[in-house]
Protein backbone atom coordinates (compact mmCIF):
# COMPACT_ATOMS: atom_id res chain seq x y z
CA UNK A 1 0.00 0.00 0.00
CA UNK A 2 2.78 2.20 -0.99
CA UNK A 3 1.06 5.65 -0.81
CA UNK A 4 1.42 9.48 -1.17
CA UNK A 5 3.07 11.45 1.71
CA UNK A 6 0.14 13.64 4.04
CA UNK A 7 1.67 16.82 2.45
CA UNK A 8 0.96 16.48 -0.73
CA UNK A 9 4.66 15.90 -1.84
CA UNK A 10 3.45 13.32 -4.17
CA UNK A 11 6.68 11.08 -2.72
CA UNK A 12 5.50 7.45 -2.66
CA UNK A 13 6.05 5.35 1.02
CA UNK A 14 6.96 2.10 1.52
CA UNK A 15 6.11 0.82 4.87
CA UNK A 16 7.94 -2.61 5.47
CA UNK A 17 7.56 -4.69 9.13
CA UNK A 18 10.73 -6.47 10.06
CA UNK A 19 8.73 -9.22 12.00
CA UNK A 20 10.46 -11.01 15.01
CA UNK A 21 8.04 -13.21 17.11
CA UNK A 22 11.20 -14.86 18.85
CA UNK A 23 14.22 -13.75 17.87
CA UNK A 24 16.75 -13.82 14.67
CA UNK A 25 20.06 -13.87 12.99
CA UNK A 26 22.00 -10.13 13.20
CA UNK A 27 22.97 -10.72 9.16
CA UNK A 28 19.31 -11.70 8.19
CA UNK A 29 17.58 -8.80 9.54
CA UNK A 30 20.49 -6.89 8.12
CA UNK A 31 19.19 -7.54 4.96
CA UNK A 32 16.40 -5.15 5.33
CA UNK A 33 19.07 -2.02 5.50
CA UNK A 34 19.38 -2.39 1.83
CA UNK A 35 15.90 -1.23 1.09
CA UNK A 36 16.47 1.48 4.26
CA UNK A 37 19.08 2.48 1.72
CA UNK A 38 16.76 3.28 -0.77
CA UNK A 39 14.62 5.73 1.24
CA UNK A 40 14.89 9.61 0.89
CA UNK A 41 15.65 9.98 4.03
CA UNK A 42 18.96 7.96 3.62
CA UNK A 43 19.69 10.03 0.53
CA UNK A 44 19.34 13.09 1.91
CA UNK A 45 22.39 11.82 4.11
CA UNK A 46 24.76 12.42 1.48
CA UNK A 47 23.22 15.10 -0.96
CA UNK A 48 26.78 16.27 -1.01
CA UNK A 49 27.48 13.47 -3.58
CA UNK A 50 24.04 12.88 -4.37
CA UNK A 51 22.27 15.10 -7.08
CA UNK A 52 19.07 16.26 -6.05
CA UNK A 53 17.26 14.27 -9.04
CA UNK A 54 17.94 10.98 -7.36
CA UNK A 55 16.10 12.10 -3.66
CA UNK A 56 13.33 13.67 -5.04
CA UNK A 57 13.12 10.50 -7.30
CA UNK A 58 13.42 7.85 -4.26
CA UNK A 59 10.40 6.70 -2.18
CA UNK A 60 10.08 7.33 1.51
CA UNK A 61 11.07 3.88 3.54
CA UNK A 62 9.49 3.56 6.60
CA UNK A 63 10.66 0.25 8.50
CA UNK A 64 8.41 -1.28 11.70
CA UNK A 65 10.19 -3.86 13.95
CA UNK A 66 7.38 -5.92 14.80
CA UNK A 67 7.94 -8.73 17.72
CA UNK A 68 5.58 -10.49 20.52
CA UNK A 69 6.50 -7.85 22.82
CA UNK A 70 5.61 -4.64 23.44
CA UNK A 71 7.15 -0.84 21.63
CA UNK A 72 10.30 0.06 23.44
CA UNK A 73 10.96 -3.69 24.73
CA UNK A 74 14.31 -5.55 23.39
CA UNK A 75 13.91 -8.66 21.15
CA UNK A 76 16.89 -10.60 21.34
CA UNK A 77 18.83 -10.43 18.54
CA UNK A 78 22.32 -13.22 17.92
CA UNK A 79 26.08 -11.98 18.83
CA UNK A 80 24.55 -10.40 22.19
CA UNK A 81 22.96 -7.51 20.45
CA UNK A 82 18.90 -6.66 20.79
CA UNK A 83 16.41 -4.27 19.23
CA UNK A 84 13.90 -2.13 20.17
CA UNK A 85 9.99 -3.13 18.99
CA UNK A 86 8.27 -0.29 17.40
CA UNK A 87 5.42 -2.17 17.79
CA UNK A 88 3.80 -5.45 19.32
CA UNK A 89 2.49 -7.56 16.13
CA UNK A 90 -1.22 -6.57 17.42
CA UNK A 91 -0.67 -3.33 17.14
CA UNK A 92 -3.73 -1.57 14.67
CA UNK A 93 -0.62 0.55 12.62
CA UNK A 94 1.33 -2.73 11.60
CA UNK A 95 -2.23 -4.82 10.92
CA UNK A 96 -2.98 -6.80 7.43
CA UNK A 97 -3.29 -3.61 5.39
CA UNK A 98 -1.24 -1.17 6.90
CA UNK A 99 1.85 -2.66 5.42
CA UNK A 100 3.42 -3.33 1.49
CA UNK A 101 6.29 -5.68 2.37
CA UNK A 102 6.83 -8.21 5.42
CA UNK A 103 10.30 -8.84 6.14
CA UNK A 104 11.20 -12.38 8.13
CA UNK A 105 14.71 -12.81 9.07
CA UNK A 106 15.60 -15.95 10.37
CA UNK A 107 14.66 -17.07 14.07
CA UNK A 108 16.15 -19.75 15.64
CA UNK A 109 14.29 -22.72 14.29
CA UNK A 110 14.12 -24.97 17.36
CA UNK A 111 11.76 -22.87 18.67
CA UNK A 112 7.88 -22.83 18.82
CA UNK A 113 6.28 -19.44 17.92
CA UNK A 114 2.66 -17.92 19.14
CA UNK A 115 -0.05 -19.12 17.63
CA UNK A 116 -1.36 -15.58 17.10
CA UNK A 117 1.91 -14.08 15.44
CA UNK A 118 1.89 -17.05 13.12
CA UNK A 119 -1.92 -15.59 12.47
CA UNK A 120 -0.57 -12.56 12.23
CA UNK A 121 1.48 -13.47 9.57
CA UNK A 122 -0.88 -15.63 7.64
CA UNK A 123 -3.10 -12.70 7.32
CA UNK A 124 -0.48 -10.33 5.80
CA UNK A 125 0.54 -12.86 3.28
CA UNK A 126 -3.28 -12.82 2.72
CA UNK A 127 -3.74 -9.35 1.61
CA UNK A 128 -3.70 -7.99 -1.19
CA UNK A 129 -0.22 -6.20 -2.54
CA UNK A 130 1.57 -7.33 0.56
CA UNK A 131 4.89 -9.22 -0.19
CA UNK A 132 6.65 -11.56 2.01
CA UNK A 133 10.38 -11.50 2.67
CA UNK A 134 12.14 -14.76 4.49
CA UNK A 135 15.33 -14.86 4.74
CA UNK A 136 17.55 -18.25 5.93
CA UNK A 137 15.38 -20.03 8.84
CA UNK A 138 12.64 -17.56 8.52
CA UNK A 139 11.01 -20.15 5.86
CA UNK A 140 10.25 -22.08 9.10
CA UNK A 141 8.16 -19.54 10.48
CA UNK A 142 7.07 -19.06 7.16
CA UNK A 143 6.07 -22.78 7.04
CA UNK A 144 4.51 -22.65 10.58
CA UNK A 145 2.41 -20.04 9.34
CA UNK A 146 1.06 -22.03 6.29
CA UNK A 147 2.96 -20.05 3.90
CA UNK A 148 4.96 -22.36 1.80
CA UNK A 149 1.58 -24.97 0.80
CA UNK A 150 2.56 -25.50 -2.97
CA UNK A 151 4.86 -23.28 -3.07
CA UNK A 152 8.22 -23.42 -4.57
CA UNK A 153 10.63 -22.24 -1.52
CA UNK A 154 14.44 -22.10 -0.74
CA UNK A 155 16.06 -22.15 2.96
CA UNK A 156 19.57 -22.52 3.70
CA UNK A 157 20.86 -25.63 1.77
CA UNK A 158 22.21 -27.32 4.50
CA UNK A 159 18.57 -27.91 5.95
CA UNK A 160 16.93 -28.77 3.00
CA UNK A 161 16.16 -31.93 4.77
CA UNK A 162 14.82 -31.06 8.00
CA UNK A 163 12.21 -28.62 5.99
CA UNK A 164 10.74 -31.83 4.09
CA UNK A 165 10.27 -33.17 7.16
CA UNK A 166 8.04 -30.29 8.91
CA UNK A 167 5.25 -31.10 6.03
CA UNK A 168 5.08 -27.34 5.25
CA UNK A 169 3.41 -29.11 1.99
CA UNK A 170 5.62 -27.04 0.04
CA UNK A 171 5.31 -28.16 -3.74
CA UNK A 172 9.40 -27.81 -4.44
CA UNK A 173 12.34 -26.98 -2.38
CA UNK A 174 15.35 -25.20 -4.07
CA UNK A 175 17.72 -24.44 -1.91
CA UNK A 176 20.07 -26.82 -2.98
CA UNK A 177 20.00 -24.89 -5.81
CA UNK A 178 19.43 -21.13 -5.62
CA UNK A 179 20.34 -18.39 -3.46
CA UNK A 180 16.59 -17.38 -3.62
CA UNK A 181 13.29 -18.48 -4.99
CA UNK A 182 10.16 -16.20 -5.95
CA UNK A 183 6.93 -18.20 -6.31
CA UNK A 184 3.54 -15.27 -5.90
CA UNK A 185 4.02 -12.76 -3.05
CA UNK A 186 6.87 -15.42 -1.02
CA UNK A 187 10.05 -14.79 -1.84
CA UNK A 188 12.62 -16.76 -0.01
CA UNK A 189 16.37 -17.18 0.15
CA UNK A 190 18.93 -19.58 1.19
CA UNK A 191 21.02 -18.88 4.37
CA UNK A 192 21.85 -15.73 6.09
CA UNK A 193 23.93 -13.34 3.51
CA UNK A 194 21.50 -14.94 0.71
CA UNK A 195 19.03 -12.64 2.28
CA UNK A 196 21.07 -9.26 0.82
CA UNK A 197 20.64 -11.52 -2.69
CA UNK A 198 16.91 -11.97 -2.07
CA UNK A 199 16.49 -7.93 -0.74
CA UNK A 200 18.48 -6.77 -4.31
CA UNK A 201 16.59 -9.03 -6.22
CA UNK A 202 13.22 -8.18 -5.06
CA UNK A 203 13.68 -4.40 -5.23
CA UNK A 204 14.64 -5.03 -9.14
CA UNK A 205 11.04 -6.60 -9.35
CA UNK A 206 9.00 -4.32 -7.48
CA UNK A 207 7.03 -1.58 -8.24
CA UNK A 208 7.79 0.09 -5.14
CA UNK A 209 11.23 1.56 -5.94
CA UNK A 210 12.46 3.00 -9.06
CA UNK A 211 14.98 0.91 -11.18
CA UNK A 212 18.01 3.84 -11.02
CA UNK A 213 17.20 3.86 -7.21
CA UNK A 214 17.91 0.11 -6.49
CA UNK A 215 21.14 0.26 -9.12
CA UNK A 216 22.39 3.81 -6.89
CA UNK A 217 21.63 1.59 -3.76
CA UNK A 218 23.25 -1.98 -5.02
CA UNK A 219 26.45 0.00 -5.81
CA UNK A 220 26.51 1.91 -2.40
CA UNK A 221 26.03 -1.07 -0.15
CA UNK A 222 27.29 -3.37 -2.84
CA UNK A 223 24.95 -6.24 -2.83
CA UNK A 224 23.07 -7.63 -5.72
CA UNK A 225 26.09 -8.94 -8.10
CA UNK A 226 25.79 -12.94 -7.39
CA UNK A 227 24.22 -15.02 -9.26
CA UNK A 228 20.73 -16.27 -8.13
CA UNK A 229 22.01 -20.41 -8.91
CA UNK A 230 25.00 -21.87 -6.89
CA UNK A 231 28.53 -22.50 -8.56
CA UNK A 232 29.05 -24.65 -5.75
CA UNK A 233 27.00 -27.89 -5.85
CA UNK A 234 25.25 -29.23 -2.91
CA UNK A 235 27.61 -32.32 -3.22
CA UNK A 236 30.92 -30.39 -3.19
CA UNK A 237 28.75 -28.44 -0.49
CA UNK A 238 28.11 -31.19 1.84
CA UNK A 239 31.98 -32.53 1.10
CA UNK A 240 33.04 -29.25 2.58
CA UNK A 241 31.28 -28.87 5.84
CA UNK A 242 31.70 -32.67 6.40
CA UNK A 243 35.76 -32.05 5.86
CA UNK A 244 36.01 -28.83 8.13
CA UNK A 245 34.27 -30.51 11.10
CA UNK A 246 36.44 -33.33 10.48
CA UNK A 247 39.58 -30.81 10.94
CA UNK A 248 37.47 -29.62 13.94
CA UNK A 249 37.57 -32.90 15.53
CA UNK A 250 41.48 -33.68 15.10
CA UNK A 251 42.28 -29.80 16.09
CA UNK A 252 40.62 -29.65 19.09
CA UNK A 253 42.82 -31.84 21.31
CA UNK A 254 45.53 -29.28 19.93
CA UNK A 255 43.87 -25.86 20.86
CA UNK A 256 42.98 -27.33 23.84
CA UNK A 257 46.39 -27.89 24.85
CA UNK A 258 47.61 -24.36 24.02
Amino acid sequence: MASENKNGSGRRTVRVGVFIPTDCQVLDLASVDIMGTMSCEDFELVSAVVPKAVIDLAPLVKIYYIGSVKAGEPIKLTSNETILATHHFSDPEVGPGKLDIVHVPGPDPFRSFPADALAWLREQAKTPGVDILSVCTGIFLCGEAGLLKGRRACGPRGMQDMIKTKGYGEKELLGHKYRWIQDGNLWSSGGITNGNDLVAAYCRASKHFPAPIVEIACEMTDVGDRPQAYAKGQSAFVFGMVYNIFRAWLMKSIWRRK
